[in-house]
């Protein structure tokens, strides 16, 4: 059955990896389906006043601490209708959906060998692997560098070589801004893009009255 041919197009949200230093991208991974919520949180970074000193009481230290929270579902059911069009779903699920998401928190393979190989010459000092710079998309006007913070799985359902063919992900991210990366990083960058864009949408709002609040004026 054909679309619709005016119908407007859906964007889908997702995550993009790209290397911190080229800014080289090395996967872009979509969700399957947009959650039907996404619950935000921003902690202010106020400064800590006492009595001694009111002077501080309106000041920030930073930019607030934003985290994001959804839950996005992968089913494999349509794919597998047609598993001659789709062989590696019906040979493997939603494993490779799963995956992609999975290594994200994990080192890879060659960084774990590599430290392991230092730590076996000698080096006594051996820095954290560094993992690619991870964006959160959600629209034009919402691309923000983040880490992910919490991370579950449940899988609903298999088929008979038990690979999951149905599942729900709980992401939790925290956005990285640029008391986090810098100014000069690129990520820091992406942060200012972000946050200039909050202060163009909020000009756009336009905003009330005095007489909204029932008061004729500020005493």
């Amino acid at each position: 059955m054909s679309t619709f041919p005016n119908s407007p197009r859906l964007l889908k949200g997702g995550i993009v990896l790209m290397d911190p230093d080229s800014g080289v991208i090395q996967r872009i991974i979509t969700l399957q389906y947009n959650p039907d919520s996404l619950t935000r949180t921003l902690q202010v970074q106020a400064i800590e006043t006492g009595q001694k000193d009111r002077s501080e009481a309106l000041r920030l230290r930073g930019p607030a601490i934003e985290t994001f929270k959804l839950e996005a579902e992968i089913d494999a059911t349509d794919q597998l209708e047609f598993p001659d069009q789709n062989r590696n779903t019906a040979q493997y699920g939603i494993f490779p959906q799963l995956a992609a998401l999975e290594t994200m928190v994990y080192p890879t393979t060659a960084q774990l060998q590599n430290v392991n190989s230092l730590a076996q010459s000698g080096v006594l000092e051996i820095a954290p692997t560094e993992a690619p710079l991870s964006l959160f998309v959600w629209s034009r006007t919402r691309v923000v560098p983040m880490r992910i913070t919490d991370f579950s799985i449940t899988e609903e359902a298999f088929d008979a070589n038990l690979n999951p063919i149905r599942a729900k992900v709980s992401l939790g991210m925290r956005v990285l801004s640029v008391e986090d990366l810098g100014y000069d990083d690129r990520g820091g960058n992406l942060f200012l893009v972000y946050q200039q864009q909050k202060e163009r949408l909020a000009s756009l709002n336009p905003g009330g009255t005095l007489r909204d609040l029932g008061i004729g004026g500020i005493p």
